[in-house]
């Protein structure tokens, strides 16, 4: 992993007039950052792209941050260590963060494992902007889809530091919202994601 560049004493912030409160009045809701985590094969992924194309025939602005995706580009060189992990999720805050500024609905799909990132994550975030949303689902059954056939490769040693074989998964202990999607149908569980942001009044600046 490329060691960060340190901050030059140089480097002043620059407050924009196009403010975060004029973005969502233009955008006519607010904005948040809906953060998915899980097991890989939990459905995070499937759940947050539904999600999203919910919102987005409903008119909201949004963009989802995947995992996979994420991987192709902005963290391409990183690995799948505990260090290289931390690091990803460091990128994807920033991201998501930035992404919260422009007034935009952005959900975020990744296994993130570890208590203390997920933590930072919320860190950045104004109170009340960070939803952390716990697909959870039993090792058994994430294994049983495989869809990635990736525990497989994992069971068979090919795979190291792989979540929930030779990689712990700390599992949130009070999330904004626990769906259970190894019994929630995918129909059943946007509808809980959607009651949670009419309940925080997100899907409009007027209420």
């Amino acid at each position: 992993m490329n060691k960060p560049t340190e901050k030059s004493p140089n480097t002043v912030w620059h407050r924009a007039t196009v403010t975060r409160q004029r973005r969502q009045q233009k955008n006519t809701h607010k904005s948040v950052v809906l953060w998915f985590t899980g097991l890989s094969g939990s459905g995070k992924s499937t759940l947050a792209h539904a999600v999203e194309e919910h919102l987005h025939q409903n008119g909201l602005h949004t963009f989802v941050l995947d995992g996979d995706n994420v991987r192709h580009g902005l963290c391409s060189d990183l690995g799948f260590s505990d260090k290289d992990r931390k690091e990803n999720i460091r990128r994807i805050s920033e991201t998501a963060k930035l992404l919260l500024e422009a007034g935009v609905i952005t959900l975020t799909a990744f296994i993130s494992p570890f208590k203390a990132e997920r933590a930072i994550a919320r860190s950045l975030m104004p109170h009340g902007d960070f939803i952390e949303i716990y697909c959870y689902c039993p090792l058994p059954i994430c294994e049983q889809r495989d869809v990635k056939g990736l525990y497989k490769k994992a069971r068979q040693g090919e795979i190291k530091d792989f979540t929930g074989i030779s990689s712990p998964y700390e599992e949130p202990e009070n999330p904004e919202l626990k769906i259970d999607t190894s019994q929630l149908s995918l129909e059943q569980s946007i509808q809980q994601v959607m009651s949670l942001l009419r309940a925080r009044n997100i899907l409009s600046v007027q209420e």
